[in-house]
């Protein structure tokens, strides 16, 4: 039997808005679709030091908000930071980016995301001010 494995490469950009939580599962999904993707593995990185990638609850936006209010409870901006070249909230957004994820592998079957019924893939912006974040994803399968 012929190895149908294949690969597909290439990226989006998600425009945040500030310290939020963006579910960018539909978009994600849609690029599987584009790309005809089967049954494989996904890889999502995001090309950031001050933002982070998570997969969370997609039902109640108030867990959204308690998962922000929390890393700031662990980063907060009013600390004392070394690192401070870019303003108050930028060592802050490092160190969340550090306490969550900057990559995700996900299982994909009959080309989208097997994600959980309450489950969202999420981009987390620690910046206060909205940035352009760029998403590379790789899907490996058939």
């Amino acid at each position: 039997m012929e190895d149908m494995t294949r690969q597909a490469t290439g990226r989006l950009s998600v425009e945040t808005r500030g310290r939020s939580m963006q579910d960018v599962s539909r978009r994600i999904d849609g690029w599987l679709a584009e790309h005809a993707a089967g049954n494989g593995l996904l890889t999502v990185f995001i090309r950031h030091t001050s933002a982070s990638l998570t997969i969370q609850e997609n039902a109640d936006p108030d867990v959204q908000t308690d998962l922000l209010d929390a890393l700031s409870d662990l980063a907060p901006a009013g600390r004392r930071w070394r690192h401070d070249a870019e303003g108050p909230d930028d060592m802050p957004a490092h160190v969340k980016s550090v306490l969550t994820d900057v990559s995700l592998s996900i299982p994909v079957m009959h080309g989208r995301m097997d994600l959980g019924t309450w489950q969202g893939v999420y981009v987390i912006e620690h910046r206060d001010h909205g940035h352009n974040r760029t998403l590379t994803l790789c899907f490996q399968g058939n």
